[in-house]
């Protein structure tokens, strides 16, 4: 038999604010009821979710989760990124909900991904096909740095387990070993990471300081290229954060400049 379909079924405390944060993703509403038990089902192109309510549900204990596979996470990312920036002027960051931003995964046989967590607390996990691109840019990546490695066992930590201040230790210790021997490149993706993991972990003005510090790499052209997506999160990243500059400075978030 083919063409069997599977739909996740994921709790929240309200329907109707899983429905409104799904529909600034572009997800429309299938099924809706309220009686005798809240469910409302949604989809987006061949992406079906269904929720049901528990009055008085935790999101912050959920346990809910599902995988979506994708050809493209860059894709699919920049189509939330642009509901988010629509309907809040910036992309969430922290807290619940939040969005990560796609990145290679050690631990998914380094496929690109990245999560939404929507209202109701659950993981949504958007991977990237197994044999396609992982990226969009046509520029090849330099070689790893001891670094970068050490940038991949904190994505682990802080995006696939969900632990930001594991995912902090592990850079914050690589930052002070490896500086002198990293490639830019891994320089200033590790800072833009350190600067998110910042922000999730309540720490606007360590963000700041780590996004201030990605700005004052110097990077040649060809580098800019490899890292045109971190670039565009240092400034999403910047708009997101509850603090601003003293009045009369700037952050400058595009390294070299």
């Amino acid at each position: 038999m083919a063409n069997e379909k599977t739909v996740p079924l994921l709790p929240c405390p309200d329907i109707d604010e899983i429905e409104a944060f799904y529909a600034m993703l572009g997800f429309t509403r299938t099924y809706y009821q309220t009686r005798p038990n809240p469910c409302v089902a949604l989809r987006r192109a061949d992406i079906d979710l269904q929720f049901f309510g528990i009055p008085g549900f935790d999101p912050a204990d959920s346990y809910g989760s599902c995988l979506v596979i994708v050809p493209d996470t860059g894709e699919l990312y920049r189509a939330f990124a642009a509901g988010m920036r629509a309907a809040h002027g910036k992309i969430l960051v922290a807290g619940i909900p939040r969005m990560t931003r796609p990145r290679l995964r050690k631990n998914a046989d380094n496929l690109s991904g990245f999560t939404v967590i929507d209202p109701g607390g659950n993981w949504i996990r958007v991977f990237a096909a197994a044999g396609e691109p992982a990226a969009d840019t046509t520029a090849a990546e330099p070689a790893r740095s001891r670094l970068g490695k050490a940038l991949d066992n904190a994505v682990v930590m802080g995006d696939s387990r969900g632990s930001a201040e594991q995912g902090v230790r592990i850079l914050d210790t690589a930052l002070g070993r490896d500086l002198a021997t990293s490639t830019p490149v891994d320089l200033v993706n590790a800072l833009a990471y350190r600067a998110e993991l910042a922000a999730r972990t309540d720490d606007p003005g360590g963000a700041m300081e780590f996004l201030t510090r990605a700005g004052a790499v110097a990077l040649t052209d060809a580098e800019r290229v490899v890292l045109a997506d971190t670039l565009t999160g240092l400034g999403d990243l910047a708009a997101a954060l509850p603090t601003s500059p003293e009045p009369g400075s700037t952050v400058d978030v595009e390294p070299g400049r």
